[in-house]
């Protein structure tokens, strides 16, 4: 499903749970919550349909670990949503770029993982988006959540999940410095916090 120019979310409605093959080996169960609060999102990646050309699964990419795991669920525990935005993150060039329907409308450095504490490279999506009490801290003044955790940092809360946010050193903005998240400055993240809705896909490439 979906092309250079449009993806789809999948929103959990009550309950979804995730099966390994269409019906078999189940894998996990999700909520319309969060451990966050926030509405529970996968993206869709395919359709299975059946005889009669109706959608009998969706398979998906879910928001934990392992990097980029996918599973399969029903139609019925999801509401599909088309996005046209998807996210770009260029480590060797550290810089962050967002398209909109397959064009570019912003290109800016940021901070990446040091080389204790990479940034991992893979095919994402933002599966929440956040906003921290106080914007003056090392978040800024948003955090948009990815699919991905840290592969070094296994100890931290909820698996060292990886976002990209604003910050308050724009300072060390350019340099690899992080714990594994893309920082960038804040007037830029602003404007990413208001059009990456959640499902948007984003590629974290080396």
């Amino acid at each position: 499903m979906g092309t250079a120019q449009t993806s789809y979310a999948g929103i959990v409605r009550k309950r979804a749970i995730a099966f390994r093959y269409p019906g078999k080996s189940e894998l996990a169960r999700f909520g319309p919550v969060n451990i966050n609060g926030v509405p529970t999102v996968f993206a869709v990646l395919a359709k299975r349909v059946d005889r009669h050309c109706g959608v009998s699964w969706y398979r998906v990419q879910l928001p934990v670990k392992p990097n980029g795991i996918t599973a399969w669920v029903r139609p019925y525990a999801v509401r599909l949503v088309p996005l046209t935005t998807r996210i770009q993150v260029d480590l060797s060039a550290r810089r962050v770029t967002l398209f909109v329907r397959g064009r570019k409308v912003l290109s800016a450095r940021a901070a990446i993982g040091s080389p204790r504490t990479p940034t991992p490279t893979g095919r994402y999506y933002v599966n929440q988006r956040l906003m921290p009490a106080d914007a003056s801290g090392p978040f800024g003044p948003g955090a948009i959540g990815i699919s991905a955790f840290s592969e070094v940092l296994t100890g931290w809360v909820q698996g060292g999940p990886i976002a990209i946010h604003g910050t308050n050193r724009p300072d060390l903005v350019g340099r690899a410095v992080s714990n594994g998240c893309i920082r960038v400055r804040n007037g830029l993240l602003r404007r990413l916090f208001n059009r990456a809705l959640e499902g948007t896909p984003v590629t974290v490439r080396a």
